[in-house]
């Protein structure tokens, strides 16, 4: 087995596309769609290599095709395409891999040592398959900033084994990222941060103090996404961020929702048209409106001003969840 990082030149090239979904190949990916063969779909493209290369029948499942490519750098990727490079040896890690596949991706904390592993592979918190950040781990080895995906993989995949087995002394790549996450996380427990159920919506109010102790910033800070996920159960987030003046606010779906997949539940995309309409009769700010927002992979709504970035709010988190909860809008649409 190699792996190249795909190009137009493998366009016509058999291959195994794992994790990324390219033209003219065997799928293993859980990018909406790929033709996976049914036996080993799974939620993380890093399990469908898992069960591919456990399963009895892989010489048959891959047509004997020795290229491994991705169109792209993430965690699971990087991980997908490891397992199927090495092979059964992978499966001797199969939990660790499943779990730092679920922190890349979903914003999952699974384990410890799964977000530790993702951090050090694609960066800190993200709630999207792709991190315009670069590679804490390519960073390390080239000895500079790695902005080329190719040159990622090639830096990244030979050191696989060695970062789940000795997740220690790479301390460095991931402390700050996992400080903020354990932040994060107590804030929840200790009630700080909240999580109010509301039906299939998880209104989720987060303490300033996760922000440097001065406030959000938005241009500065994101959601604590892994938190979020860790507490919140609902088909669709309401995320309410204070501030001096209001209440910054985003609306998300769940962040493993962008992806095909077999135990988590399908997440309907739904019509907020209405919903957004009702919201912004409701606001007496002027220099902000309700709008649709699908820059990143799960973000369904927000609160933004007119250069599209956050605004606060007026409104208060308890009456933009019940115009979330009653509005007819939010029937699901195909």
């Amino acid at each position: 087995m190699r792996f190249e990082f795909y190009t137009d030149a493998l366009e016509n090239v058999p291959k195994l596309s794992v994790d990324g979904t390219v033209d003219n190949s065997i799928h293993f990916s859980h990018w909406e769609g790929n033709s996976t063969p049914t036996e080993v779909k799974a939620d993380t493209s890093t399990e469908i290599a898992l069960n591919l290369v456990a399963s009895p029948k892989r010489a048959v499942l891959t047509q004997g095709i020795e290229l491994v490519t991705n169109n792209h750098f993430d965690t699971d990727g990087t991980l997908s395409c490891w397992a199927v490079l090495t092979g059964e040896r992978a499966l001797a890690y199969r939990d660790l891999l499943i779990s730092a596949a679920e922190a890349g991706d979903f914003s999952e904390y699974s384990s410890d040592d799964g977000v530790r592993v993702s951090i050090a592979i694609q960066g800190s918190d993200q709630a999207s398959p792709n991190n315009d950040d670069g590679s804490p781990l390519a960073r390390l080895l080239a000895g500079e900033e790695v902005d080329d995906e190719a040159r990622a993989y090639e830096l990244v995949l030979p050191k696989v084994e060695h970062l789940l087995t000795h997740i220690g002394e790479y301390e460095s790549l991931w402390s700050e990222g996992w400080k903020s996450v354990v932040a994060a996380v107590e804030s929840f427990e200790k009630r700080e941060s909240t999580v109010v159920e509301y039906s299939d919506i998880s209104v989720i109010t987060l303490a300033p103090q996760l922000f440097d102790g001065v406030g959000f910033s938005p241009t500065r800070h994101s959601a604590p996404y892994t938190a979020i996920s860790k507490f919140a159960r609902g088909q669709l987030f309401l995320i309410a961020i204070p501030t001096t003046s209001g209440w910054f606010y985003r609306i998300d779906y769940p962040y493993y929702s962008w992806a095909e997949t077999v135990v988590r539940p399908r997440i309907a995309r739904r019509d907020l048209s209405s919903v957004l309409q009702l919201l912004n009769s409701k606001e007496v700010r002027s220099d902000g409106r309700w709008q649709t927002d699908n820059r990143e992979m799960t973000s369904a709504a927000k609160f933004l001003d007119s250069a599209g970035t956050l605004a606060a709010s007026r409104l208060q988190p308890d009456e933009v969840a019940e115009v979330l909860q009653r509005s007819s809008s939010l029937a699901a649409v195909s």
